[in-house]
Parts: C-alpha cells; sequence; structure tokens
C-alpha cells in the first residue's frame, strides 16, 4: 500500500489519497472518540476501512497537518467533580512564569495560562482552573495553595462556574472536494454548541 507520506503534490505537500475517507475520518474524530476499549477500530468500522488502515490514516494526516491537535477533554463532573472555579490572580508580571509553573503542579489545577491586564478595570493577568468535589473543597484547595506559597500578598478573585457549557474540541469544516451528505451533516453539526 502506498503511504501518503510518499505521494507528493505539485507543491511537495503530500496529497490525500482517498477524500472522501479522509473526510470522513476527519469528521469522526471531530466528534470524539467513542467510549470503547478499541476506538479506532469502532471508527474504522463506521467508515468501512481496516483498524489499522484508520491508525495510519490519522497518523498521516497529522503529519500532513491536517490534524493539528488530538487531544482529551475530562468531563469533570461525570467523574464526580461537582464544582470549579476560575482564579484570577493580579501577579507581578515578573513573577507569573514562576508562580504558574507552582500552579500547574496541583493536581486540582487543569488550567494555568497568562492573558494581558485590561486596566482600568481588570487588573488580573494570571488563570488557574480549580476542580473540587464540591464548592468548599476548592476553596480549601485554594487556601492551601496560597498558604503554603505564601501568596497572602497577591490580590485575586474566585469566579466559580455556575453554567455549565457542552465540552468538545475545536472543529474545523473538513474541505475534501465532493463529500457526502453524510459528512457534510457531520462536519456541519461540529460547529453547533449547545447547553448540556
Amino acid at each position: 500500500m502506498e503511504t501518503i507520506k510518499n505521494r507528493l503534490g505539485g507543491n511537495g505537500v503530500p496529497e490525500i489519497i482517498d477524500k472522501a475517507i479522509d473526510g470522513l475520518l476527519i469528521s469522526l474524530l471531530q466528534q470524539g472518540l467513542p467510549l470503547n476499549r478499541q476506538p479506532y477500530k469502532v471508527i474504522a468500522a463506521q467508515i468501512g476501512i481496516p483498524e489499522v488502515q484508520a491508525i495510519a490514516r490519522i497518523s498521516a494526516l497529522k503529519d500532513m497537518g491536517l490534524i493539528k491537535r488530538f487531544g482529551v477533554i475530562v468531563r469533570h463532573h461525570e467523574l464526580g467533580y461537582q464544582d470549579n472555579a476560575m482564579i484570577v490572580w493580579d501577579i507581578p508580571d515578573e513573577q507569573v512564569p514562576a508562580i504558574a509553573d507552582r500552579l500547574k503542579q496541583y493536581p486540582c489545577v487543569t488550567l494555568c495560562y497568562r492573558r494581558p491586564r485590561r486596566l482600568p478595570l481588570w487588573t488580573y493577568n494570571l488563570f488557574c482552573m480549580i476542580h473540587g468535589r464540591d464548592r468548599n473543597s476548592v476553596l480549601q484547595s485554594l487556601d492551601s495553595m496560597i498558604v503554603s506559597n505564601g501568596w497572602q500578598h497577591f490580590p485575586y478573585d474566585v469566579l466559580f462556574t455556575r453554567r455549565r457549557f457542552k465540552q468538545r474540541g475545536a472543529c474545523s469544516p473538513v474541505n475534501t472536494g465532493k463529500m457526502s451528505a453524510s459528512i457534510r451533516s457531520s462536519t456541519e453539526s461540529c460547529v453547533q454548541s449547545h447547553d448540556e
């Protein structure tokens, strides 16, 4: 079987061997992996190709840059973590990298990133998300972090989540030339967002 890596188009970029299969594969991946011990086998069966071919095509599509990121979204509510809060910090700019590195070490912190301040109303420049089984456990985790690191002098605010939206990865329209109606339909539904 000829690999995608070995086939180059006129501009030196690998070509897609089968636009219909690649389009359907990308579309199915954007919907999330099936909750199954063999998710690639399930996806391959939906497309009508062997599992090994589906895995090889995913790898090739990543190599070609058509799949840019492949990651996991943890559905924390289903795991028993019912409350979460974004902690926004006003940290001296030169200290942000060190404090962010420390925050990322805590298992309860699932996101940690820097953003520009929006003065004069928004002085915060470091954000981290803390998850807990309940509101009190989130606040206890935060208090423990602050005390153990001596961060009592840094201004911060706690923004508890009030509404949960559907979690999903980024989706892009699949441009594979002629797409079947089922590919087009699933690709279009990928960009729709709704509450859970």
